[in-house]
């Protein structure tokens, strides 16, 4: 069945600005876009192209395809068969099948092309495109640069001594050097060249050697997450999943009021410095001796979900659930009796004696099932065996800063080496559903270009703390006033010390254990109402851009862009939330307090009011790439 093509992804009714791009004549123009993560899950590059899918169908229609490599169980889980809709490219595939792959023109004088190149991967293809002068226009995307990962990954000082790197003999020395050759050429080649962030575009620049023609920001299929005003509820519901686990792994230690507990998270691929858990867990230690010296009854349960090499789950761990089930079974079987023989004597007019209601073996249970629950030890830090327990950069910093769960310890600290699922017999929950559960995500990386885990956490109502040095950061500190008031505290790596960054993530992470309940809710519903600014219908314009331009480069007598006008990829800034004060410290109070607590001088906040305020009271846009004048203060940061 044919793809219809809509345009309605240039613009958000009401919320974001029109987008004024001239439109391309699609049904003359052929869209490839080549990446080895196209139906391939490898890292956040598959979510790039599947969740930008839909928006380029709506636009393209049946003239947009991708490329990637063959796996047959891919093919059958994610794609469907199908024959070439357009003649001139059933040509072109019948040229592979019988020759070969072989790269020619086969397309004649049909429609004119556009390839877009996706990492270093598929730099080939580009590069043996512009040698042999095939007719169309090319894209090249970095995501990250192949010796930024490697350097990063060697604990290096690495953006300040970007100007400083021999990069010839660091990827020599790597033994990355063929594959450095083959980004960088690709990068060269291409008409237009595009990473996914500003903090990439300055590093693409010095280790690459040619700037961004423009920044191409990664979005989410926010319809995907989208709950409406459910998402409060589900928040409610997830949490409520959450504790029950925490229950039965703090069996025996839990002297903690579940009530006034709040839950963080850090989420990703087990890169202990460049995700940030180093820094991460120096913070924890420092927060855990401010809420004790405050003698603060709020209790906070730290999550670590990164893969690592496990053999099995912990036998404590398993342990603690079972003897939870069991609690919970007993609970119900001695509430049935309960209820039956109230029941009974209600019926007869009576008011039963408690003391006959429960009988002597019911005491007996209940007194076995608290025996069950004495515990000689602490809980564990880890839900898994670790096969490198000694070695393990996590479990090796959490014995250094000491959080082994005591019963003093205001944080408590959950490592649990393995993705999420809802079939696992420990924590049976999908990923989104524990982001959901959750009060903060807490991801303060050194290298990430771009960063979708704070991304998620947006458009599902959850706030999160980021860094100026990953690609969201940058993002939010330019479209967003005052990130903070929407639950998004960025942390500053770039332009201050360890020490430094560590005392504000410290800081950050204080104020929001100080906020109330009713200050959580608030700061929930604005970090939803951002979601629509991280959906590719509005980060879509910024592809069109670019592929606007790289036709006006191949085919610059068909296709016209004014090289000094301003770019039209505008944005806009989300100004401060009507009902903060002028102070962010202002809004928490000096002294921490349980999450229960309501308090009547809490600002005034009318949900709907300030979310038409968002809508309307818009400040001028800003041009993609203009650089803040002057260092500003982060947002949220008090003065201590």
């Amino acid at each position: 069945m044919p793809l219809s093509r809509s345009l309605s992804m240039t613009s958000l009714s009401g919320v974001l600005p029109a987008w004024e791009e001239d439109e391309l004549p699609v049904e003359d123009l052929l869209l490839f876009e080549v990446a080895w993560e196209v139906t391939n899950k490898v890292g956040g590059i598959y979510t790039v192209i599947q969740t930008k899918a839909k928006v380029t169908v709506d636009e393209w229609g049946e003239n947009y395809f991708m490329l990637g490599p063959y796996f047959e169980h891919n093919f059958k889980t994610q794609v469907e068969a199908c024959d070439p809709p357009i003649p001139s490219i059933r040509k072109a595939m019948d040229a592979l099948i019988h020759n070969g792959c072989q790269l020619t023109d086969q397309l004649g004088d049909k429609p004119n092309v556009i390839a877009h190149f996706h990492e270093w991967q598929a730099g080939p293809g580009l590069i043996l495109s512009r040698s042999r002068k095939i007719p169309m226009a090319t894209v090249f995307t970095t995501h990250a640069t192949l010796l930024g990962r490697y350097l990063c990954a060697g604990n290096v000082d690495f953006y300040n001594n970007l100007d400083k790197f021999n990069i010839d003999k660091e990827a020599g020395e790597r033994q990355i050097y063929h594959r450095y050759c083959l980004e960088r050429a690709a990068v060269h080649c291409s008409h237009v060249f595009t990473t996914v962030s500003q903090i990439t575009a300055v590093e693409a620049n010095h280790i690459l050697h040619r700037k961004p023609d423009t920044v191409t920001p990664n979005g989410l299929n926010v319809k995907k997450f989208s709950a409406m005003h459910e998402f409060q509820n589900l928040h409610s519901i997830n949490k409520a999943r959450i504790q029950e686990f925490v229950r039965g792994h703090f069996y025996g230690h839990l002297d903690f009021n579940l009530e006034k507990t709040l839950f963080f998270f850090i989420a990703g691929r087990y890169e202990f410095s460049n995700k940030g858990a180093d820094i991460f867990l120096e913070s924890l230690s420092r927060l855990n001796y401010l809420l004790r010296v405050h003698r603060n009854d709020l209790t906070v349960v730290v999550f670590f979900i990164m893969p690592a090499k496990t053999n099995n789950f912990n036998v404590e761990s398993l342990k603690g659930q079972a003897i939870r089930k069991q609690l919970w079974d007993t609970a119900h079987t001695v509430k049935e009796k309960f209820g039956k023989r109230l029941y009974d004597a209600l019926l007869k007019g009576q008011i039963p004696d408690m003391n006959s209601i429960l009988d002597r073996d019911d005491l007996t249970i209940m007194k076995r099932a608290i025996y069950a629950t004495q515990r000689h030890s602490l809980p564990p830090v880890t839900t898994h065996n670790m096969l490198d327990d000694s070695t393990d950069p996590i479990l090796s910093n959490i014995r250094r800063v000491g959080l082994f769960n005591s019963r003093n310890d205001r944080i408590k600290v959950i490592f649990h080496p393995e993705f999420l699922s809802s079939t696992s017999p420990l924590l049976p929950m999908d990923y989104e559903d524990f982001v959901r559960g959750c009060n903060l995500g807490v991801f303060p990386s050194y290298y990430e270009p771009w960063g979708y885990t704070p991304g998620e956490c947006t458009v599902m109502g959850i706030p999160s703390v980021t860094t100026n040095l990953s690609g969201f950061g940058c993002f939010m500190e330019e479209h967003v006033s005052d990130p903070a008031a929407y639950g998004i505290y960025i942390v500053d790596r770039r332009f201050r010390s360890a020490e430094e960054s560590c005392n504000q993530l410290t800081q950050f992470m204080f104020n929001f254990c100080q906020q109330s309940r009713r200050q959580r809710i608030i700061q929930r519903n604005r970090a939803e109402r951002l979601s629509d600014l991280l959906d590719w219908r509005y980060l879509g314009r910024f592809y069109v851009h670019a592929r606007h331009l790289a036709l006006s480069r191949a085919f610059p007598d068909k296709f016209k862009v004014d090289p000094l006008a301003p770019l039209k990829t505008e944005g806009f800034r989300y100004p401060r939330p009507y009902s903060v004060p002028p102070s962010p410290s202002a809004s928490v109070h000096s002294t921490p307090h349980h999450s229960d607590v309501e308090d009547d001088d809490d600002e005034p906040y009318d949900e709907d009011e300030e979310a038409e305020r968002d809508r309307l009271n818009i400040k001028a846009p800003f041009v993609l790439g203009a650089a803040p004048e002057g260092k500003k203060k982060q947002p949220g940061e008090s003065g201590n």
